[in-house]
């Protein structure tokens, strides 16, 4: 199903490119349109992960440089079942994560610098849970594409100026054809970006919660993220706008609203949703507490409680009091990336 949204998504956006080349320059600006749709878009399976990790200057790490960081994504790959990713690091003072990659074959994470300092160990658990849930659901290959594929859109707008409204060029509409895609071309890459339906973050961070095993960690780490993410400017985001419906928090201002124009769900809605499933998990663990205080001839039957591993340590990720970089999330001691 994610394949056959792909393929469709692909398609609008090979349909767009060639009508904003079409407004620019008539037939032969569709054409040319055409032609560099098809060269982006094969590009963008083969190497647009590789093209944001190296936009954001993300370093790949491993057990030996990033022990702890390597370590938590190495417990919930396995957990979830999915191959190890690759491992990245950028430096950047926002707290915030990624995942790409066109499949779990092929994936990778990313978190800042910034997140490792600021969060605590079952925090960083479940962001990275929410990142490999996107891998899992296969979401990576659409986000990646859309990143790159949107940011061409907007390029092609801003030549428009330079290669559209002249006489030979068989614009049909002239310089109202060059405005109008001004306009048209940053308007459609915002909404090109809205494809990716923000029901795909609700989604992730549900099975975020189960990888990690405890709704609450993430529900922190986004209370967390978002509240930062409105005090740290991402220099890096700031100048490739099309990448930022990739993270797990909007990087680029702490927009707050599910509207039109949202790349992200409001947090609170989401911290919401994610305290319902704990108080969920929760449910059962409570109907067995109370079953074992009803007196023995109560007759009702006991629905069987379900597991919950989060805060017994059997998700992998033990409950600490501090987190491996010595600190308790609220800063101190940095990371183990040197």
């Amino acid at each position: 199903m994610n394949m056959m949204k792909t393929a469709m998504l692909i398609a609008a956006m090979t349909a767009l490119f060639m009508g904003i080349g079409y407004m620019i320059g008539g037939s032969g600006g569709m054409m040319i349109a055409l032609v560099i749709a098809l060269a982006m878009n094969a590009f963008s399976y083969w190497n647009s992960d590789k093209m944001v990790l190296r936009m954001y200057n993300a370093v790949e790490v491993d057990r030996a440089n990033a022990p702890e960081y390597y370590g938590i994504v190495e417990s919930l790959a396995e957990r979830a079942n999915l191959p190890m990713p690759k491992v990245y690091l950028i430096k950047n003072d926002q707290p915030n994560a990624f995942a790409t990659g066109r499949n779990p074959e092929n994936a990778a994470v990313a978190a800042t610098t910034g997140l490792l300092e600021r969060m605590s160990r079952e925090e960083v658990a479940g962001v990275m849970a929410h990142e490999l849930a996107h891998i899992q659901h296969r979401d990576t290959l659409t986000m990646t594409i859309t990143a790159t594929l949107a940011g061409a859109i907007s390029m092609l707008g801003n030549f428009a100026f330079f290669f559209g409204g002249s006489r030979d060029n068989n614009n049909p509409f002239g310089f109202i054809g060059v405005l109008a895609a001004m306009i048209v071309a940053p308007l459609a890459a915002m909404i090109v970006q809205m494809a990716i339906s923000r029901t795909r973050e609700y989604s992730a961070d549900r099975r975020g919660a189960e990888i990690c095993g405890n709704p609450e960690w993430l529900a922190s780490a986004l209370g967390k993220l978002a509240a930062a993410a409105g005090r740290t400017v991402n220099v890096q985001a700031e100048r490739n706008p099309a990448t930022a419906h990739m993270f797990i928090i909007n990087p680029l201002n702490g927009q707050r609203a599910d509207n039109l124009f949202s790349t992200h769900p409001d947090t609170e809605n989401r911290i919401r949703a994610l305290m319902a499933m704990a108080a969920e998990m929760d449910r059962p663990a409570r109907m067995e507490t109370q079953a074992h205080e009803r007196p023995a001839s109560s007759p009702e039957p006991v629905e069987a409680p379900l597991s919950r591993p989060a805060k017994t340590g059997s998700s992998g990720i033990p409950k600490t009091g501090q987190t491996r970089w010595g600190r308790d999330g609220g800063g101190g001691k940095k990371g183990p990336w040197g």
